[in-house]
């Protein structure tokens, strides 16, 4: 049956050209590094800039806010008269969360809308199914929203993040539980996607060095909604830290069962990918003590906000009628730091110059108070956690610059 789907993934990527990856793969690190036409997406009015992502699936709670944020930066650039006196335009393709609609949606941002770049592509199986081909197009492939190891390994010359690895973070997350809160019995429940690997796959690496090992897994599909013989196997094997490979859905449905259960006394950890004040304000309470490491901590209009934050907070609940969230933060400033690349590369653009400004942007410091920086062979942009807690609930930011 895989083998079926990845043929059929192999036929939705012939209009892309080129074969199927791997499952799993983010890059062919043996393919030569290509820009295409440079000059793609690029008229004397417009700049076209693409993005694939959830608008109506499981983790739409990012897609939309993501495209919410972006837009506001994109929007007040066109306004003030647009970068170098040409506009931007951001055309923006739903995929569910899905793959064969992630490969269909790069397919016609690529082909039919000939995308400068792709900007904020939302989800790690979604961007590895896309990313050999496009890279092989040329196309740059900016702050994707997912910690995937394959955003940023192998280094290629248009990969750029501006979030933290998942993989890290669970590295960081088994040393300070082990190290600082006394955690001796280490457990990981995952999605079984490539995302969900990529935690038990830091969780274990992490582990070894220290000469342990994973008392206990518990694997399933991003649409599961059953999880009580999951947590019984975990409470058998009396884990008291449980790393988690979940998002905002399956990461609710999880706690609220061990809710149920009663299970006390264990540290429940995830990290960007199940981060928002959804799983904060359960009414149950099931979000209480969950721990999360992120690269940007949640705000609360109630905090101590400055100016610049809260003239973004107002504007941003005047044209959506809600409050903005960690998606809405990174989608900001994925945008911002588009244009301000784009307004580094001067009039004569071409993504050459555009990775080159993007290399260029050492010192970067967002209005959120965060701080990021780039080089020629440095396209991470963070490496630090930080470490997040509901409480009350609320998240309240217990510790920072963590790392292993």
């Amino acid at each position: 049956m895989r083998n079926v789907v990845w043929v059929a993934l192999a036929v939705l990527l012939a209009g892309c050209g080129g074969d199927a990856p791997e499952p799993g793969t983010g890059a062919d690190p043996e393919a030569p590094v290509s820009l295409g036409a440079s000059d793609q997406g690029v008229t004397a009015e417009e700049i076209v800039l693409g993005a694939h992502t959830d608008l109506s699936g499981p983790i739409a709670i990012w897609g939309v806010g993501s495209m919410n944020g972006a837009r506001m930066r994109f929007d007040a650039a066109n306004e003030a008269g647009g970068i170098h006196g040409r506009k931007i335009r951001f055309v923006v393709e739903d995929t569910q969360y899905q793959v064969p609609r992630a490969i269909q949606s790069a397919n016609k941002l690529i082909n039919r809308d000939k995308i400068f770049a792709m900007v904020l592509g939302l989800g790690t199986p979604t961007n590895n199914a896309v990313l050999v081909q496009q890279l092989k197009a040329g196309v740059p492939n900016v702050f994707p929203l997912t910690g995937a190891r394959s955003m940023v390994e192998p280094y290629h010359k248009l990969k750029f993040a501006q979030r933290g690895i998942y993989y890290d973070e669970m590295r960081a997350a088994v040393k300070y539980f082990l190290e600082k809160e006394g955690k001796t019995r280490p457990c990981v429940i995952y999605q079984d996607t490539d995302y969900g690997q990529e935690i038990l796959e830091g969780v274990e690496d992490q582990l070894k060095v220290m000469g342990q090992s994973v008392i206990e897994t518990s694997a399933h599909k991003p649409t599961e909604s059953e999880f009580t013989a999951a947590i019984l196997r975990l409470r058998n094997a009396r884990c008291d830290l449980v790393l988690m490979g979940s998002v905002h859905r399956d990461t609710i449905l999880i706690l609220e069962t061990v809710r149920k259960m009663g299970w006390e006394g264990v540290a429940w950890v995830g990290n960007n990918a199940a981060y928002g004040q959804v799983i904060a304000e359960q009414e149950s309470g099931a979000g209480e003590g969950y721990y999360a490491f992120v690269h940007i901590a949640k705000m609360y209009k109630d905090d101590n906000l400055a100016p610049a934050v809260r003239d973004w907070w107002d504007a941003y609940v005047e044209r959506f009628g809600d409050d903005p969230g960690i998606p809405a933060m990174e989608g900001f400033r994925a945008a911002d730091l588009v244009v301000l690349a784009l307004e580094k590369a001067g009039p004569e653009l071409t993504r050459e110059s555009f990775v080159a400004a993007l290399e260029g942007i050492a010192e970067y410091n967002d209005i959120f108070g965060y701080k990021l920086g780039f080089g020629p062979n440095d396209h991470s942009g963070v490496a630090e956690s930080t470490l997040s807690q509901v409480q009350n609930g609320r998240w309240v930011t217990l510790a920072e610059s963590i790392t292993y």
